[in-house]
């Protein structure tokens, strides 16, 4: 147990480096074109990651997976977005890069960008580690279900850092299991075996 602990633990305090100083890396770019193009600019991007565009129902009316990695430009052209809110979301290994703008008479107002760390959830043996760092005081509410029958749920109060849960299963009950986290206006999922 100990030692399942202390793995945990140097997992967590790597992973929290490796986070903080890879956030400290990315920068996003928009250039507004014309006043209904944008050239949209992330830098140190990794293949895989997906970039979307959603309007303010969480529709998404855009969405592409980064072909390349390094540094990510592309031309967008608004015109045909109806007036009203948007976000451009680029979700990462780690992180999800979120910039807010507004269509509004054929002109584009750029709100402030926002960076969300995503949980980090982990099976091994009969354990399940959870790790979440969070700037913002926000529930955290995380699920356990054992074959579709949910076995545990709580609702946590983040106190705006990192968020650390270790969770023991019975060895004798095998089966398939999801732990289904619900943060950062986002849900999170994570299916694995015993």
């Amino acid at each position: 147990m100990k030692t399942v602990l202390k793995k945990y633990l140097l997992l967590t305090t790597l992973m929290l480096g490796a986070l903080i100083g890879y956030a400290k890396e990315n920068n996003t770019h928009c250039n507004l074109l014309k006043e209904e193009k944008i050239k949209l600019e992330f830098y140190n991007v990794k293949k895989g990651a997906l970039l979307s565009i959603k309007n303010e129902e969480g529709t998404i009316v855009y969405s592409l997976e980064i072909k390349n990695s390094g540094n990510y430009s592309s031309v967008f052209d608004l015109s045909k977005l109806e007036e009203g809110n948007y976000t451009t979301e680029l979700e990462k290994d780690y992180e999800i890069i979120i910039k807010s703008f507004s269509v509004l008479n054929g002109d584009i107002t750029f709100g402030k960008e926002q960076l969300i760390f995503k949980p980090v959830i982990r099976a091994k043996n009969n354990f399940v580690l959870i790790s979440k760092l969070s700037f913002e005081k926000e529930p955290v509410k995380i699920s356990l279900y054992y074959n579709s029958d949910l076995i545990f749920s709580e609702t946590l109060n983040s106190s705006g850092s990192l968020l650390k849960r270790i969770y023991k299963l019975s060895e004798k009950e095998e089966g398939s299991y999801r732990v289904v986290m619900h943060c950062d206006n986002k849900y999170y999922t994570k299916n694995f075996k015993l």
